[in-house]
């Protein structure tokens, strides 16, 4: 009699666990959607989309475009640098196993005061040095004839023209750069490790005298 009811207990909770998990498939969604900049509509890159209070999610690509499975009534945060974090609420109500989302993205950029850094301690001092400049004849000279119109059409003439491959590749870094940066401000070049080591291996095969 007590393994009898022993079986009938395992299998009321195997049946009532089994429902459960099958309830919370039925819930799961395939979420997917673009986010864009609110101001210009244009695609915004590595958007970070997380279903919040846990550690699942994706990123957008470099399109603005994501997919990933959540579940019904789960809360979407969507956060980039530079922009104010936004949140999204799956419906709880839906029919299907799909939803799509076109989420804009508010700038939230703070500009800080400009701030001059000058050579000298005060306005007066720096009135007397720029009265007391002695400035080198020969070097000021030097700088004209260097910018006279002769020499400047002569190296005009010299320069090599870029072809259309030359072009293309140029401009499609420039478009790498901007999505890399979006949202912020561009890094300097000379800071780059990477740019570093090109500048050195161009200057040991004397690509730099070209």
């Amino acid at each position: 009699m007590q393994k009898l009811s022993a079986l009938i207990l395992f299998l009321l909770l195997s049946s009532v666990g089994f429902s459960q998990n099958e309830n919370k498939s039925n819930d799961l969604i395939q979420f997917s959607g673009v986010v864009l900049e609110e101001d210009s509509l244009s695609p915004l890159p590595f958007t970070a989309i997380i279903i919040r209070n846990s550690f699942r999610g994706t990123t957008s690509d470099i399109y603005g475009y994501f997919s990933f499975v959540a579940a019904k009534g789960d809360t979407i945060e969507f956060s980039s640098i530079g922009y104010a974090d936004e949140y999204f609420v799956i419906p709880d109500t839906l029919s299907t196993n799909r939803y799509s989302l076109i989420q804009l993205m508010t700038s939230d950029t703070f500009m800080l005061q400009e701030v001059q850094v000058y050579p000298w301690p005060s306005k007066s001092e720096f009135r007397e040095a720029f009265v007391n400049l002695n400035l080198n004849r020969a070097q000021l000279e030097q700088a004209l004839t260097n910018l006279d119109d002769e020499s400047m059409r002569a190296l005009a003439a010299n320069m090599p023209m870029a072809d259309g491959s030359s072009n293309f590749k140029y401009s499609q870094i420039n478009r790498n750069s901007q999505l890399y940066t979006a949202g912020g401000y561009p890094s300097w070049t000379i800071l780059n490790p990477l740019a570093w080591a090109q500048f050195i291996d161009s200057w040991k095969k004397g690509k730099l005298k070209q």
